[in-house]
């Protein structure tokens, strides 16, 4: 069984920046895409970015984060990061980290790709 625990949320200003990130458990980390999903109140949850295996050297973002957020992976460390910067009060949500279920060798791209996900943490931008 694979567990997944997100540190880093909180409470920042608009404009500000945060990272968290994402502690998994199991050997096999390197061989999965990992990604990230944010859920708001009131709304459905929602992709935001992911990496692809191993090397980590394809990414994928949603629009609305493109350019102000930077997903990376430590495969040593079992770790994949989200860097947060120029935050928005639209940025506000319980953030996820997900693995796929099947190796595919290319990020992720919606939530029927994933098969486990992370408590969440909750991010807060204030205005």
């Amino acid at each position: 069984q694979v567990q997944l625990v997100e540190f880093g949320g909180g409470l920042v200003q608009a404009g500000g920046s945060l990272r968290l990130s994402c502690a998994a458990s199991g050997r096999t980390f390197a061989d999965y895409s990992m990604g990230w999903f944010r859920q708001a109140p009131g709304k459905e949850r929602e992709f935001v970015t992911a990496v692809n295996w191993r090397s980590g050297d394809s990414t994928y973002y949603a629009d609305s984060v493109k350019g102000r957020f930077t997903i990376s992976r430590n495969n040593a460390k079992n770790t994949v990061y989200l860097q947060m910067t120029s935050l928005k009060p639209e940025d506000t949500a319980v953030y996820y980290c997900a693995r796929e279920g099947q190796i595919t060798g290319v990020p992720m791209r919606t939530a029927r790709d994933v098969a486990y996900w992370g408590q969440g943490t909750q991010v807060t931008v204030s205005s």
